[in-house]
């Protein structure tokens, strides 16, 4: 009799595993963040938002990635992250000059993977800024669900991730993306609310 044998990994499942750490350090800084007791740290957290989406913003509108995930400009959360600080009376702060403009495809995967992951945790927090008076129309706008729901959206990028043919190498690459991209998040949130 053969044993089964357990089906490879897929790439998002590895990535997952590969930025566990970073992943569960960033949520113990948003909750030292306290982005919910009110509105002013929420629209700190949003600012926060707003600069990552910044920064990221041309790798949604890179045609060799649009090659690679559906729909990917669409994907671009920047725009609902402004609108939601102009309904909280916040000017976006500036930018930094941080842009991953220049990183390679592959990483740039890695990048886009925690941005989209994020969608699918929004839905939490979309219940926590509920309580203070916020929501997916105000002041909250960039933890909408997308219009084919949170787990189509997901699964859509996953599949695209995962059907592409990379080296071990360029899976490196995607993995080192994913790491900066945690990275970076974790370096503005603990500036912004002085971790």
């Amino acid at each position: 009799m053969n044993a089964a044998v357990a089906p490879e990994p897929t790439r998002s499942s590895r990535l997952s595993a590969a930025t566990d750490a970073f992943h569960q350090h960033l949520h113990t800084l948003v909750a030292a963040a306290s982005p919910f007791d009110d509105r002013r740290r929420f629209g700190k957290f949003a600012a926060v938002q707003y600069l990552f989406q910044q920064e990221i913003e041309s790798l949604y509108r890179r045609a060799s990635l649009q090659a690679l995930v559906p729909n990917l400009a669409a994907r671009s959360r920047l725009g609902a992250v402004a609108a939601g600080l102009a309904d909280l009376g916040i000017v976006p702060p500036q930018a930094e000059g941080g842009s991953v403009a220049t990183v390679g495809d592959h990483a740039a995967l890695g990048w886009l993977f925690v941005s989209e992951g994020s969608t699918l945790g929004a839905a939490i927090l979309l219940k926590r800024a509920e309580a203070l008076g916020l929501s997916d129309t105000f002041g909250a706008r960039y933890l909408a669900a997308a219009p084919e729901g949170r787990a189509r959206h997901w699964k859509a990028f996953v599949e695209a991730l995962d059907g592409l043919d990379l080296t071990p190498a360029q899976d490196a690459e995607v993995t080192a993306g994913a790491d900066a991209a945690f990275r970076r998040f974790a370096a503005l949130i603990t500036r912004e609310f002085a971790l």
